[in-house]
């Protein structure tokens, strides 16, 4: 039913999604309205990303650490996950191991680099990727006001294919965000299927 959280299976462990797509694809968008419909079901759980980049209005809610954090925390073993993109580094802290042993959904945004090593963690796993036609990628990343035309095409042109060997859910999300946020959500909802391709 419209609106409502789907029911959701009870699993020895849990499922980790992993959110991938280039940049003005949206993922931050249906994250967010993942987690509003979701937000009655402590079984979801959308952790902050770690990140050497300043809050700011335009960006994702996170933990800011400048690089000799970052670095301290790499070193200790306090990410899950942990990666580099656009002169800035990424993590995801390690406390997601827990949540999946506890059995929880867990979904982030993550670089498409760090697929591998996430399902070696942790085989029950889904990979999502959301992406837009060429055109609505280019005007979001112009809106957001931070590169010029030029720059931006160089970053979609940078945007690395998936892993040969993985299978995806893919969400095009280029027309009314709603119906992707239920795209989404009904794939986040399901259990992990094999996510090798054939």
């Amino acid at each position: 039913m419209p609106g409502s959280s789907p029911a959701r299976s009870k699993a020895a462990s849990g499922h980790l999604v992993l959110v991938v797509g280039p940049s003005g694809a949206g993922k931050d968008s249906l994250i967010n309205g993942a987690r509003l419909r979701l937000s009655a079901d402590e079984g979801y759980v959308f952790p902050s990303r770690i990140i050497t980049r300043t809050s700011d209005p335009a960006s994702e809610v996170h933990e800011t650490v400048d690089e000799d954090e970052y670095a301290s925390l790499k070193e200790s073993g306090a990410f899950f996950l942990h990666w580099g993109a656009h002169a800035l580094r990424y993590a995801l802290p390690a406390s997601v191991a827990g949540q999946l042993d506890a059995g929880a959904t867990v979904i982030a945004n993550v670089s498409r680099a760090v697929i591998t090593e996430a399902m070696r963690k942790h085989p029950r796993t889904t990979v999502v990727l959301v992406t837009a036609p060429q055109a609505v990628l280019e005007e979001r990343l112009l809106a957001r006001g931070r590169e010029d035309l030029a720059a931006v095409r160089r970053r979609l042109a940078r945007s690395a294919a998936l892993p040969p060997w993985v299978r995806a859910v893919t969400i095009v999300n280029g027309g009314s965000l709603e119906a992707a946020v239920e795209q989404f959500v009904d794939a986040v909802s399901r259990a992990p299927a094999d996510g090798l391709a054939p």
